[in-house]
């Protein structure tokens, strides 16, 4: 027994080369934890990749926020991941607005929106103006009644022209009008996972 060889002692360069003939994974481990940096989101400048299935002109029904259950025609997807969609307005009262891709269903109807200018839209046309967050904290708890939002009109000026060419393509299609206008909703003895949109 004097001459025994007591396996797992040897230093770093033995258990290095060690591992690289054998395939074995090293047995020493160094005793400080090596320190990396933190994963920054400063650097990540990718977009978010926007689902198969949509693209420019696809129907998606909206899952929450103020217009849930309502059908939009979805115009293109934004650098920040947000795709920008209309109702049509004068169709079933949603405006230009932007929604996160992970509250739509994906329908299989489309609408042609190739003739549809929405190359001025932007993440910088949502957003909000500097007075509007110059609310005081006295102003705060004065006023009960909320305020009403003001459109602007540049942006009701947007809403008609790009609601004139999306409107000329739904009423290309027949029933699509009315089938943009009917809300979306489950009924008893639904069942979603089997649906087909």
């Amino acid at each position: 027994m004097a001459g025994a060889r007591v396996l797992g002692t040897a230093g770093p360069k033995k258990a290095k080369k060690a591992a690289a003939t054998t395939g074995k994974s090293a047995r020493f481990y160094p005793a400080d934890d090596v320190k990396r940096p933190l994963p920054s989101r400063k650097n990540n400048k990718q977009a978010p990749k926007i689902r198969s299935s949509i693209t420019p002109g696809t129907v998606l029904i909206l899952l929450a926020g103020r217009f849930r259950g309502k059908r939009v025609v979805c115009l293109k997807s934004l650098e920040t991941g947000l795709l920008l969609v209309t109702g049509p307005y004068k169709v079933n009262g949603v405006p230009l607005r932007r929604v996160n891709q992970a509250y739509v269903i994906a329908t299989s109807t489309k609408v042609d929106v190739s003739g549809v200018d929405v190359a001025s839209f932007d993440d910088a046309y949502f957003a909000r103006s500097s007075s509007a967050d110059g609310e005081g904290e006295e102003e705060f708890f004065e006023g009960d009644a909320a305020k009403p939002a003001i459109v602007s009109d540049q942006r009701k000026a947007d809403q008609k022209k790009v609601d004139a060419a999306v409107l000329k393509a739904v009423e290309a299609t027949p029933m699509m009008k009315g089938y943009l206008g009917a809300k979306f909703s489950l009924r008893k003895g639904d069942k979603p996972h089997k649906m087909v949109f």
